[in-house]
């Protein structure tokens, strides 16, 4: 049975299963014709695709915010492909770890590991951007040119969940685009926000970062 901090934890990450339409404010910029509209939106895509593919390796802090206002903290850490760690301190007894083929969310307070595979998460935005962005991913419109909004969700599979990728344009960023948002909403209507800050690209970053101590054989939390 999950504890109501676990509940949290998954749900602001976005791994509840469901989906529902999230609505952004209305854009500042003219509308465009049928045909402008669809090159620029395709455009903006290969350019999310090309920014979150040029990243190796990324550190950064992230604060979670869930419907309620509960938040969290911790540090994100990225290694392509498909690795991913959200650590929320030893303080937390809680982790979430994607080792490149599984998305784990480990508690050990009560000592309980669940699985998803990567492609059943909202996040396999982050691991495999072709797929997931190119594929799935809708541009929703913004208050400002320099802030590209992608919706990303399979409606043939909306049991796995959507999440709101959030852009800003930014030089000195891998493909000139900075990612310093999500959103994610699912059936039960959680909607939970990640924010980004700090984020640092090409640090070093051991494979070793994406294994954990499973807690169902020892009670003692990973270094």
């Amino acid at each position: 049975m999950k504890t109501a901090s676990t509940k949290l934890r998954i749900a602001a990450l976005g791994l509840s299963a469901g989906a529902l339409a999230l609505g952004l404010a209305p854009g500042d910029t003219a509308p465009l014709t049928a045909p402008a509209a669809a090159q620029a939106q395709a455009s903006d895509l290969d350019r999310v695709v090309t920014a979150l593919r040029s990243i190796s390796t990324m550190k950064a802090d992230f604060v979670q915010t869930d419907r309620n206002g509960q938040s969290l903290r911790g540090v994100m850490t990225l290694k392509r492909p498909g690795k991913i760690r959200f650590d929320y301190g030893k303080a937390a007894n809680f982790l979430v770890i994607s080792n490149g083929k599984s998305l784990y969310v480990i508690d050990y307070e009560v000592s309980q590991v669940e699985r998803w595979p990567i492609g059943n998460s909202p996040l396999g935005a982050l691991f495999d951007p072709e797929k997931d962005v190119k594929r799935y991913g809708k541009l929703m419109p913004t208050s400002s040119r320099d802030v590209i909004s992608v919706q990303v969700r399979d409606p043939k599979k909306p049991e796995f969940g959507m999440i709101t990728l959030i852009f800003v344009k930014n030089a000195a960023a891998p493909g000139g685009l900075q990612l310093t948002h999500w959103v994610a909403l699912d059936a039960q209507n959680n909607r939970t926000r990640v924010e980004l800050s700090n984020q640092r690209y090409g640090v070093a970053v051991a494979d070793s970062t994406f294994t954990f101590k499973d807690p169902r054989r020892t009670a003692r939390r990973p270094g």
